[in-house]
C-alpha cells in the first residue's frame, strides 16, 4: 500500500500532542519547512537509529530553518522519556490513535515472525513552507535516512529560492 498523500498536494492538517504535553498544529508551522517522520515505536532499534541520525545532522537541518518532528502511536510519556534518553532536540508527537498515520495512508498491515499485526510503516514527508507536500520516503530504512533527507532538503530549499 502506498501513502494517500500527493507530492504537491496539501499536507493534512494536524493538531497534536508533543513530548511536553503541550499541542502543535501544522498550521503554526506555517512559512517554514517540515520534516515529518513517522516512525512505528520508540525505543526500538531501527527508531532509535533514525532518530539520533536526525539528532546527529540536526544543525545542518537548523540551518535549513527546517522543524524535524518525529511521530509514532507511542504516549507522551514514553515520547518525552525516549527523547529525554537520546537528547533529541526536536520535538515528538503523539499520533496515539494513530489517526494522522491512517490519513497519511500508513497504519498498515504487517507481518512479523509469522504474526500479523496493524502498526506505522516507516514513512518521511519533507512539507514546503506552502503547506504542500515536496517529497515522500516511504518504506524507510532507517540507517542513513537522516542524511538522505538532508541532501533532499537542501535541493528543494535551493531549488524554491531561484
Amino acid at each position: 500500500m502506498s501513502t494517500s498523500v500527493k507530492v504537491g498536494k496539501l499536507a493534512p492538517a494536524f493538531d497534536l500532542e508533543t513530548d511536553t504535553g503541550e499541542r502543535l498544529t501544522l498550521k503554526s508551522l506555517r512559512g517554514q519547512w517540515v520534516v515529518l517522520y513517522f516512525y512505528p515505536k520508540d525505543d526500538t532499534s531501527g527508531c532509535t537509529m533514525e532518530s539520533c541520525e536526525f539528532r546527529d545532522l540536526f544543525p545542518r537541518f537548523k540551518r535549513a530553518k527546517a522543524v524535524i518532528l518525529g511521530i509514532s502511536p507511542d504516549s507522551v510519556k514514553s515520547h518525552a522519556k525516549f527523547r529525554k534518553k537520546y537528547e533529541l532536540p526536536f520535538t515528538l508527537l503523539v499520533d496515539e490513535g494513530h489517526a494522522l498515520a491512517e490519513q497519511f495512508g500508513i497504519w498498515v498491515e504487517k507481518l512479523f515472525y509469522g504474526r500479523k499485526y496493524w502498526g506505522v510503516q516507516r514513512t518521511t514527508v519533507i512539507i514546503g513552507p506552502d503547506g504542500k507536500v515536496k517529497q515522500l520516503f516511504e518504506k524507510v530504512n532507517p540507517d542513513g535516512h537522516a542524511a538522505e533527507v538532508q541532501t533532499a532538503l537542501k535541493l528543494l530549499t535551493a531549488a524554491s529560492s531561484q
